[in-house]
């Protein structure tokens, strides 16, 4: 099987893309695969860049790869044209935020014909979205810490009022994340008015729009959805407050325990939401869905990952061990389903 891992991008999540990305490359190699890595903002990538990502990990490594054929792939919008992609058997999908998540290279490929492995353009804009991902949830009873979306203009998207009453209406302390973004990146726990407002002026660095959002105090659990169904769940216990960038990325820095120790009709329920929110967004493939659990066992959905991390520390991949499914077995799973056949509908035979 010829599979082209997307990864990179210009995004503020490009190291994490970069990360996963290499990552998928190296299993799908060990499992017999060709495989060629392109960064959708260079080109090419070459094995001695992909080998120093491997080693250097997320945020340490140049992420600067210079382009090892004519041109580089300088822009998104030539994607679909590029000979490497169009010949591909499946593109693997491992960016994160920016043009990558939201749903634009994902239409590109489809405009072009070229088959690949995750969720389409809708669902990733849903998904993207998290203040349209948080109404879809409300209007299907899906409990959702309540919020406020401000705009660049500093007002909120609905009824008026400014940013700086977010804490009046919301209490405190508030979560502060940008409305367009993943990877925990930019994402803030304001206990003062005072904080909330810097961590809206940094937040807004990397979003049009910002988000402030009621605080759950309670356990942090994410579901991984594989092909429809749910995986283990993965129990999440950082080191800080909120499970930030460096808490999902850096060693030692949380525990995440799959399957969680937790009763199996609190595993149930999780499960069963994760995979209705998979389907009320429209995603398919593969997913990823985060919760809190508070002290009365309401079950409280923060966001969906239509492309969720693919690094050494992420998520996705210990749900999948935890259910039996080895790194490389869970990379080429996913480019059946990119292929258009779900998973176990052939073998060797096939070229697999």
């Amino acid at each position: 099987m010829h599979v082209v891992v997307l990864m990179g991008g210009t995004s503020e999540e490009r190291g994490v893309s970069l990360a996963s990305g290499c990552q998928v490359a190296r299993a799908l190699r060990s499992a017999g695969h060709r495989v060629d890595g392109v960064d959708s903002a260079v080109g090419l990538v070459s094995p001695a860049f992909e080998e120093r990502i491997l080693e250097s990990g997320i945020g340490r490594a140049d992420t600067t790869a210079p382009a090892v054929h004519s041109g580089g792939l300088v822009d998104a919008r030539v994607l679909a044209s590029e000979p490497v992609v169009r010949q591909a058997d499946v593109v693997f999908l491992a960016l994160h935020g920016g043009a990558g998540e939201d749903g634009t290279v994902q239409t590109l490929l489809e405009t072009g014909g070229v088959p690949y492995a995750g969720s389409g353009p809708v669902g990733c804009a849903l998904a993207m979205d998290k203040d349209l991902t948080k109404r879809l949830l409300r209007d299907a009873g899906i409990p959702t810490p309540e919020w406020v979306v401000v705009g660049p203009d500093g007002q909120r998207n609905d009824d008026g009022g400014g940013g700086a009453d977010a804490a009046t209406r919301l209490g405190l302390p508030l979560v502060v994340k940008p409305v367009s973004g993943g990877s925990s990146v930019r994402l803030a726990l304001a206990r003062t008015e005072a904080e909330s407002v810097r961590a809206q002026a940094d937040a807004a660095g990397a979003s049009d729009a910002v988000m402030c959002e009621a605080y759950v105090e309670g356990r942090e659990f994410t579901v991984g959805v594989l092909d429809g169904e749910a995986l283990p769940v993965v129990q999440i216990e950082p080191a800080r407050e909120l499970f930030d960038f460096d808490c999902k990325y850096e060693d030692g820095m949380a525990r995440e325990t799959a399957p969680a120790p937790i009763p199996p009709e609190l595993a149930a329920a999780l499960q069963t939401s994760a995979v209705r929110v998979h389907r009320l967004l429209g995603l398919r493939h593969f997913s990823r869905v985060d919760f809190m659990v508070d002290a009365d066992g309401t079950a409280w959905c923060l966001e969906a990952n239509a492309l969720p991390g693919l690094t050494r520390n992420s998520l996705l991949p210990k749900a999948a061990a935890a259910a039996g499914i080895a790194f490389p077995a869970l990379c080429e799973r996913i480019c059946r389903l990119g292929m258009g056949r779900g998973a176990g509908r052939f073998g060797p035979a096939d070229g697999l």
